[in-house]
């Protein structure tokens, strides 16, 4: 669908900002008139990981005049294979300050402004109205929903993208003139059910094309030149190399969004059945060393994917992914004359298999807080983490 420009130009642009952009100059439809919208412009994005990056680096190069980064997690040696916009003298450091100082040496003129906090529920209306466009770039769905109902109740137009492992999604959800997320996916997932990329990892380049045609959206946005994808959903394919289009249209039935709610709660990042199944049957990993420096007797099942399993396992850890236990498929594998203490990359799922176990009868059974990234890096630091 193709919009209005989303902000007026600015006055006018400087001798140095002509050369700069000239191959923007140079294209018909986006001319000295666009590329005065695109400076006049704030954006913000939510994310400065393996879509905030290229998406932050491209509206820079383009001169977007303002960037702000929602972010509060540190550079991790793991981000690299993907997040691009930092690099290895940046681990440890913070996201939002690194993606700055790249951003800087990009282009000088972005005023950028960081948000290094959590988004939630307080926050997240005042950070919005600064701005007059979101990209959301986040792999968990408490924080889409909030993205969304934010967006909606401010009249905010955003620019979603999601990856996992080959497969990429964009859209644009706009309230006032379309559709917006929960019309695409009225209720989330149940817990558990679509892993993180923490879980099931993602194509590093695939950041980049989806990324790219984020931040390719939020200057058609900025301008009004071109088709948008407002009411319709992109997905890519990497291993085919395709893309498809899916009509989104409004959700004659959906409620109507009027403020803002407990977006943990109605996600549910771990389930009910779950939460009940852990509480006083979770073991810390000390308390696992301790039972294996004593000789106890007991079966400890990884319910991670093969995978994972290759990368670091706990020693004596036997592998039955989830899936194969909450299907029933594999609870005749497990012993009934020893305890079974189960784990995962982080507590998640081995909570959720642990539910199943106990509703199968095996009442004894724990799970391991923190899982084999807890283990790696409080018992055994030689292990590698992921």
């Amino acid at each position: 669908m193709q919009l209005p420009p989303l902000v007026e130009p600015a006055a006018d642009l400087s001798i140095d900002e002509v050369r700069r952009y000239s191959r923007h100059l140079i294209i018909p439809d986006v001319g000295m008139d666009g590329q005065k919208r695109l400076k006049n412009a704030k954006v913000l994005a939510v994310g400065a990981g393996g879509l905030g990056s290229p998406v932050l680096m491209y509206l820079a190069a383009a001169g977007v005049g303002t960037l702000g980064i929602v972010e509060f997690d540190t550079v991790d040696e793991s981000n690299l294979q993907r997040q691009i916009i930092h690099g290895q003298s940046d681990v440890g450091r913070s996201k939002a300050e690194s993606a700055r100082d790249s951003i800087k040496e990009i282009n000088p003129n972005v005023d950028v402004r960081l948000h290094e906090t959590r988004l939630d529920s307080e926050n997240v209306l005042d950070i919005f109205r600064e701005y007059d466009l979101i990209v959301d770039g986040t792999d968990n769905f408490a924080t889409r929903y909030l993205v969304n109902d934010a967006a909606v109740l401010l009249n905010k137009p955003y620019v979603w993208g999601s990856i996992y492992r080959f497969d990429g999604q964009v859209s644009v959800f706009w309230n006032e003139h379309g559709p917006n997320y929960r019309d695409l996916y009225p209720v989330p997932p149940p817990p558990g059910m679509v892993p993180s990329c923490a879980e099931g990892g993602v194509l590093g380049v695939l950041c980049a094309t989806v990324g790219a045609i984020q931040a390719t959206e939020a200057v058609k946005l900025i301008t009004g030149i071109g088709e948008t994808l407002l009411g319709r959903l992109m997905v890519y394919d990497a291993l085919e190399m395709t893309f498809r289009e899916i009509k989104v249209r409004r959700d004659p039935e959906g409620e109507p969004i009027t403020g803002l709610i407990d977006y943990d709660a109605f996600c549910g990042v771990v389930s009910e059945e779950a939460q009940l199944a852990a509480a006083g049957s979770t073991i810390t990993v000390d308390e696992l060393k301790d039972m294996m420096d004593a000789g106890k007797d007991f079966e400890l099942i990884d319910v991670r994917e093969p995978n994972e399993f290759e990368i670091v396992s706990i020693p004596g850890a036997r592998l039955i992914p989830k899936d194969e236990i909450l299907s029933g498929r594999a609870l005749s594998q497990l012993p009934n004359d020893r305890p079974i203490v189960l784990h995962c990359k982080t507590g998640v799922r081995s909570a959720e298999a642990l539910a199943a176990v106990k509703a199968a009868g095996f009442k004894d059974a724990v799970h391991v807080q923190g899982g084999v990234t807890a283990w790696a890096t409080r018992i055994d630091k030689a292990l590698p983490t992921y």
